[in-house]
């Protein structure tokens, strides 16, 4: 196996997973509701998102690892109770997947391994690329085909953003980053040149 770098506090990553062998993740629309409730629960204790993108057989994640101390709580069980555990963030992102994973194959009657192995994840080392990054993964549904429009699209981040709807998104770090709404939008209209984050890209033919 491939040498996978460490998920550290305080830096961000792009992480990207797929099907095995190019197999589906989703369905039908409840699949991605389902996606989105289990990763609130296991992946937003240890991550802040930025921003994702979920596609028929694969997804992109934008996120920053949080700290150690916001990494840390309780412990409900097993005992002792009431003692402090510090969450894992790649071992919060395996029981997520494993939960997943276990639901589609007892309501598809599937058996066998959902996801690739060991996910792919490339750390982001200039603030420079975020905005690139970020319009990256929005747009993905147009480079897979999905739509030709990537605001018509609705298992992304995008209108998110846009929205002043309750959210798990940090949004606020966002849309200050780009400085609003508006800025947002108009940086997503241009036609960005990817070459310069090709580095941080990760996509499997």
């Amino acid at each position: 196996m491939a040498y996978k770098i460490p998920l550290e506090s305080g830096e961000i990553y792009h992480i990207y997973n797929r099907g095995i062998d190019g197999c589906n993740l989703f369905y039908e629309q409840q699949n991605y509701t389902f996606f989105l409730e289990k990763y609130a629960k296991y992946v937003s204790p240890v991550m802040d998102t930025f921003a994702y993108c979920l596609l028929g057989n694969h997804f992109h994640l934008l996120v920053r690892i949080k700290s150690e101390e916001q990494r840390t709580q309780l412990r409900e069980k097993p005992s002792p109770k009431g003692t402090h555990i510090t969450l894992n963030p790649s071992r919060q992102l395996g029981h997520f997947f494993n939960t997943y994973a276990n639901a589609i194959n007892k309501k598809y009657k599937r058996t066998g391994s959902l996801f690739e192995e060991a996910f792919e994840r490339k750390k982001v080392t200039s603030d420079s690329y975020l905005t690139t990054l970020i319009d990256y993964i929005h747009k993905n549904p147009v480079k897979h085909g999905f739509t030709n429009d990537f605001t018509d699209y609705p298992h992304s981040s995008y209108h998110s953003h846009l929205s002043e709807k309750n959210t798990k998104l940090d949004r606020e770090y966002v849309l200050e980053w780009f400085g609003g709404r508006n800025e947002l939008q108009k940086f997503h209209i241009q036609q960005q040149d990817y070459d310069k984050i090709k580095d941080l890209i990760i996509e499997f033919d």
